[in-house]
């Protein structure tokens, strides 16, 4: 009982005591204690900001401002054709950035840039004005929770400076990225203390603006002494924050905001252009509501009118040019808005031709603009080969409106020297109501499909290396049957037309596509001997040991039935490609191609009764591709028409004449290897659009001249055919000739 009555005693005294301390001294210390530990905090962030330099980030990278840039394909002639980046960023030097827009930065975000050193104070009194008290207050009062109340702002957006902006974007931007968030980003003791009062998100915000304000500091300082003066240090500094920002639909930098929106280069610029520096400054604050758009004028015009009345303010423009720049309506260029449609094609090309030459090379290095692509490609030249095949497509769909937006085509363009691809096109500009992309499908060279009749040139060309046949050879045009593949199937071969000719000479039977007499000649030689010829000319693919290959049952990708065409015309061997240079951003040659072609391993006799042959397809009434033989279309070609089983798919393969001349390759079906309909073969679905890239290509000069076949070649095509008119019309042959002058 004593011991209690000690305790209690005890109690009773400190009661005692605290009763005789007045109410103001508790107030009191519960104010010191929060100004002391507010003070502590404080000095602890001032010491972080103006004397902790550990811990900082790379400086040379800014200095030399690493940042994902555009990588370009240029074309033959040195045109750009296309440009590759994760952004699309043009990189400004300050000389290039012109004093209206300069102006037009400062009065909107930073009119002190020039005379802070990093962090502008004359605006933190502003700023402190902001802060939402209430909230704060809530926080107190739900201090630990999570709740609507907990995540509100309590500190106002704004206020930051041109280098604490560059320096939030370049340096911190996970950092930046991860602050609105309710999870604690830092484990400093200090952090968690505070978090629990404020919440998690005004911490995560604070500890990220120390850093800002910290790395500003210092960016300042470190440029100021490696460009020797302040203003030096600040022309880079606004000279990088130019290049930086985002400009909206996928534009970075100022200079590629000009020349999207106005289709102008920013060092255009002159005070007469207050309104579109106005626009483009405007955009900073947020791309999504303030980008330059002739639809959206609204809250567009009230920004760029705010920020000229700041121009005006600061005396970088007169009262008078700015009520005169606030009265021009907003004037976009359209030409963003037709933009081409992706060459995908090429851009497969490029980056499978980039991985061969450099395997430590990937896509992302085209993305980030490390890498400079020439290559062999035409701009024009792709231009008419992408025109040509929509026009034949929306021919087809004309027919067809079933098929509207769902046939599908390719067409590859080759120069018969070396072959170098001069165009490429891996598919419509528009499929299934989708545009298309650099990642689509390329359906000239990752398409395998059968060729059809294209195929039946090289069953000729291996019979004439056999050395017993020729042009003039006579075979039976009369039922045959084959093995159908591997299952060894019977099948009766029939034609197009549904006839028999009976006795029909080479020549004839390979203009009219004779299914037949490519049988009986594989019969005669071997598959083998044709399957030899293939590879001499180029062809890599699988080709099956079954006799239906003489009629295009093996599947092959475009470009290297385009190719073996090419050797045929020019007699010489080449792979095709696209690259002929690639550079680094830093100007060192990577790669400098050098594509020199050799003789083809076929005997010039038999190559030039091939030629022939093909030529005859386009000369000689019957054959499939006689329509070229017009006024109106002056040049000579050889070529062949391809339709495979069931209509599949429709193709045409022709060239000029010689290594100076070129060949296209045509290919037409659906995706999903539907038939294409009755009737709608090569020689009417593919061969317009041939026809239309080559009128262009030669008509336009971008070939060159269309070169000429040997007049003797010519000569003996005409006398075929003048023997052939004189036994149809009852005269002996010869007599025809005999008969007109010439």
């Amino acid at each position: 009982m004593k011991s209690v009555h000690v305790r209690f005693d005890g109690i009773r005294q400190i009661l005692f005591v605290i009763g005789r301390i007045s109410w103001k001294r508790i107030i009191g210390c519960l104010l010191i204690c929060p100004a002391i530990l507010g003070a502590v905090f404080i000095g602890c962030g001032v010491h972080y900001i103006y004397f902790d330099r550990t811990n900082l980030p790379d400086l040379q990278a800014f200095d030399r401002f690493d940042l994902p840039a555009i990588s370009h394909v240029y074309d033959v002639n040195g045109r750009p054709l296309i440009e590759m980046a994760s952004e699309y960023r043009q990189m400004s030097r300050y000389e290039d950035i012109p004093p209206i827009v300069r102006n037009a930065i400062l009065a909107t975000e930073d009119k002190n840039f020039f005379s802070h050193n990093g962090i502008d104070y004359s605006v933190f009194a502003r700023v402190v004005c902001k802060i939402k008290i209430m909230n704060l207050l809530g926080r107190f009062t739900r201090m630990g929770q999570r709740d609507a109340a907990n995540s509100a702002a309590i500190f106002p957006q704004g206020g930051s400076t041109i280098t604490q902006q560059l320096v939030r974007g370049y340096f911190l931007r996970t950092m930046t990225v991860q602050e609105n968030s309710d999870q604690l980003r830092h484990s400093q003791g200090a952090a968690q203390a505070l978090s629990y009062l404020i919440g998690a998100r005004t911490v995560n915000m604070l500890f990220r603006k120390l850093e800002e304000i910290r790395l500003s500091l210092w960016v300042e300082e470190e440029m100021q002494t490696r460009f020797g003066s302040k203003r030096r240090a600040k022309e880079e500094i606004l000279a990088r924050y130019a290049s930086f920002v985002y400009m909206g639909n996928g534009q970075y930098g100022f200079d590629r905001g000009a020349k999207y929106y106005f289709g102008r280069s920013l060092a255009t610029f002159t005070v007469h252009d207050a309104d579109k520096a106005a626009l483009l400054s405007g955009t900073i604050k947020s791309a999504r509501y303030f980008a330059p758009n002739a639809s959206q004028t609204g809250r567009v015009v009230q920004r760029r009118n705010q920020i000229l009345t700041l121009m005006a303010a600061n005396d970088f423009i007169s009262q008078e040019q700015a009520e005169k720049a606030m009265q021009r309506s907003i004037e976009t260029v359209t030409l963003h808005t037709g933009k081409k449609a992706v060459m995908s094609a090429i851009v497969e090309n490029v980056f499978k031709e980039l991985k061969n030459h450099r395997p430590d090379f990937n896509e992302n290095d085209l993305m980030q603009g490390h890498v400079q692509v020439y290559s062999t490609v035409n701009a024009h030249m792709q231009e008419i080969s992408d025109m040509a095949l929509e026009h034949g497509l929306l021919l087809y769909e004309k027919r067809h409106p079933e098929a509207a937006g769902i046939i599908q085509g390719s067409v590859v363009v080759l120069k018969n020297c070396d072959a170098s691809i001069l165009a490429e096109t891996g598919g419509r500009q528009s499929y299934k109501g989708r545009s298309s992309t650099g990642s689509d499908f390329n359906r000239v060279t990752n398409s395998q499909r059968q060729p059809g009749s294209t195929m039946k040139p090289i069953v000729y060309l291996a019979a004439f290396r056999e050395g017993i046949f020729n042009l003039d050879s006579m075979a039976p045009d009369v039922p045959i049957s084959v093995t159908d593949g591997e299952e060894q199937n019977t099948k009766w071969i029939s034609d197009y037309d549904g006839t028999f000719r009976g006795n029909i000479s080479f020549r004839r039977a390979l203009a009219e596509s004779r299914n037949t007499v490519a049988i009986w000649i594989a019969k005669q030689i071997g598959i083998s001997c044709i399957i030899k010829t293939a590879r001499n000319l180029g062809i890599q693919s699988q080709l099956h040991s079954y006799v239906a290959t003489a009629l295009g049952a093996s599947e092959m990708n475009l470009l290297e039935l385009a190719n073996a065409y090419r050797a045929i015309a020019s007699g010489t061997l080449a792979q095709p490609y696209m690259v002929r240079k690639i550079s680094l951003d830093s100007g060192d040659i990577i790669v400098e191609s050098d594509h020199a072609s050799s003789p083809v391993d076929v005997d010039s006799a038999a190559l030039s009764l091939i030629q022939e042959g093909l030529r005859g397809v386009v000369r000689m009434p019957g054959g499939t591709a006689h329509s070229l033989d017009n006024r109106d279309f002056p040049f000579a070609v050889m070529g062949k028409t391809g339709t495979t089983n069931e209509f599949r798919d429709a193709l045409f393969i022709g060239s000029t004449y010689g290594t100076e001349g070129i060949t296209i390759a045509v290919r037409i079906g659906f995706d999903d290897n539907r038939s294409l309909g009755v009737k709608e073969t090569g020689g009417r679905v593919a061969l317009p659009v041939f026809k239309e890239i080559m009128i262009n290509a030669y008509g336009e000069n971008l070939a060159g001249p269309a070169p000429k076949f040997p007049v003797e070649m010519e000569q003996r095509i005409n006398l075929h055919m003048k023997d052939r008119f004189a036994k149809t019309n009852g005269l002996p042959p010869g007599q025809l000739h005999r008969m007109i002058s010439y």
